[in-house]
């Protein structure tokens, strides 16, 4: 079936790609539960799936692709689960890297600092950083990420001069996606329709996709009919179309 995706190319309209697509990667949990493994084994089998994105992303040219790995509200979970996604994390990380270098892949984390511990932390930043001589695609995982916080931690930065001339125009310079367009599309995979506090501000005229595929069954075709159902949308920003 990954095979399959080379049929689908010539249908995409080069020259309209999106800049910047966020995806949201839900269904890990069901899909391991679906197949009777521990929840883990779902998450890991979801890392794969990554995996044929972003080579997908780097074969069609895409600027910017923010991954919604780990939310605010993931603490919430199994202590086992959690300290599991977090170690796979970092694996995952250290394993890639010398194909995302290969790939000129631009890795960063975008979240906070909060609940996680100082050494992890300066762990998985020192693993990102071996990348930041690069220049082609961004990769973005948002890690303990949540837009609300995002938001809020935006405003604290904010100097009492700054209030006068803040906008919508300039407000993203605040925010962990700084310097980034926002994304023109976001997926969500396990055909949940809600955006989960991912990219609140940054997604007010993003065009949604929604598949029922879960998250370990979704790849390069997957991805490219997201990307059809992009094209085939007439985008008008609140103006007539």
């Amino acid at each position: 079936m990954a095979k399959d995706y080379k049929k689908l190319l010539p249908s995409l309209d080069m020259s309209r790609l999106p800049r910047h697509v966020g995806i949201i990667m839900d269904g890990n949990g069901r899909w391991a539960k679906q197949h009777s493994r521990p929840r883990l084994y779902g998450h890991r089998e979801g890392a794969k799936s990554i995996r044929q994105v972003v080579e997908l992303g780097v074969e069609l040219g895409l600027k910017y692709l923010t991954f919604y790995a780990f939310s605010t509200e993931n603490w919430n979970r199994p202590e086992d689960e959690v300290k599991g996604l977090l170690k796979l994390l970092k694996e995952k990380l250290i394993k890639e890297i010398p194909e995302l270098n290969e790939q000129n892949i631009y890795v960063q984390f975008i979240g906070s600092e909060i609940n996680l511990e100082a050494e992890y932390l300066a762990e998985i930043r020192a693993v990102a950083a071996k990348t930041h001589q690069n220049t082609g695609m961004v990769v973005n995982i948002a890690f303990n990420y949540g837009g609300r916080l995002e938001i809020i931690e935006a405003i604290k930065k904010l100097k009492p001069e700054d209030v006068n001339s803040l906008g919508p125009d300039n407000f993203g310079q605040y925010l962990w996606t700084k310097g980034q367009p926002d994304p023109d599309l976001i997926i969500r995979s396990s055909g949940e329709k809600r955006l989960s506090n991912f990219l609140l501000w940054q997604s007010a005229y993003s065009e949604i996709y929604i598949t029922e595929t879960l998250w370990p069954d979704f790849g390069k075709v997957e991805m490219i009919k997201a990307l059809q159902d992009y094209q085939s949308r007439n985008r008008r920003y609140g103006g007539l179309g």
